[in-house]
Formats: structure tokens, C-alpha cells, sequence
């Protein structure tokens, strides 16, 4: 029993390890998509954070307005490879 139970567990975390770690062509992809939002001055890239898991772009991070967010989705859109933009970037809300 603690034999199977093990064996189990083992194969889970095999499992969830390897969903969870991006390949070469993602890495290649994210890169990519960095590169494309670099290419495009007006948007502060520090702030941008950008991780691709089978195709879909995930963006993080935030930008001083709606417009700059709204362009790096599309940027990261335009990309070829990518099929989906998660965009999860914040709109920094200006001061006071």
C-alpha cells in the first residue's frame, strides 16, 4: 500500500512539474514577445513581465495608463506562435 501510495505521489509531482516548466519553444516565445513590446518605446518594458506556457502570453506587471496596457496585449497579439494573451497588467493609478 505505501508502495502504490508513494509511486503516486511520485508520478503527481513528475506531472505537475513538467505542466509547470516551460519548454524551449515557450521560452523562445516569451522572448519574442519582449522583444516586440521592446520595440515600441513609449511603453516602460522594466514594469512588463512576460511568460509564455503553450502559446498563451502571460503579461504582468503594470503601466501608467489603459492605452500602454491595452498596446502591449496587442504587441504581444501580433506575435507569431501566440494564440492567447492573458493580460494581467495593472494600470498604476496617478498621483495624488
Amino acid at each position: 500500500m505505501k508502495k502504490q501510495l508513494s509511486l503516486a505521489s511520485l508520478v503527481l509531482a513528475a506531472t505537475v512539474a513538467a505542466c509547470a516548466a516551460p519548454n524551449s519553444e515557450d521560452m523562445k516565445l516569451s522572448s519574442d514577445v519582449e522583444h516586440s513590446i521592446n520595440s515600441h518605446p513609449a511603453l516602460l518594458t522594466d514594469l512588463l513581465h512576460v511568460q509564455a506556457l503553450n502559446h498563451v502570453v502571460y503579461l504582468s506587471g503594470a503601466t501608467d495608463t489603459w492605452l500602454e496596457r491595452t498596446d502591449a496585449e496587442e504587441f504581444a497579439l501580433a506575435v507569431p506562435g501566440v494564440t492567447r494573451v492573458v493580460n494581467n497588467i495593472e494600470v498604476k493609478a496617478p498621483p495624488i
